[in-house]
């Protein structure tokens, strides 16, 4: 599904957003994360050990929620099927400090593996005042 020109707008900005991932016994877990997009699809980047990603590995479907850092009463929730792509060059974390904090991100030991987590739409719903 495209995403609409308010999601595109918000996903462009500075504005966090919260994920939603289904843990192994039903129950949500949510994370709070830099976002960015590729196109139509909605990605970030995260350490391949954290729970979001383990969840993910064994259930795709996610939520994401993000408001207008600005205007909180404009938002938009994206709910999706997540892919892990391995990001063994830390590009997408790199990209996505460069846009929140304008530098470039502290140096991570060898044995730390990313991901990028990578969001096809399925459903897009907005609210704005």
């Amino acid at each position: 599904m495209p995403l609409t020109e308010e999601a595109r707008r918000l996903l462009d900005g500075k504005n966090f957003a919260t994920v939603a991932t289904i843990g192994r016994d039903g129950s949500p877990q949510t994370s709070v994360v830099w976002i960015g997009r590729d196109g139509d699809d909605v990605v970030f980047s995260s350490r391949e050990d954290r729970q979001k990603v383990r969840n993910l590995a064994r259930d795709p479907r996610i939520s994401v929620s993000l408001f207008d850092a600005e205007n909180p009463y404009r938002a938009v929730d994206i709910r999706g099927t997540a892919e892990l792509v391995p990001d063994p060059d830390r590009a997408l974390g790199q990209r996505l400090s460069q846009k929140y904090l304008g530098e470039d991100p502290p140096p991570e030991p060898p044995e730390v593996r990313r991901v990028i987590v990578r969001v096809t739409p399925d459903k897009v719903t907005g609210f704005r005042a």
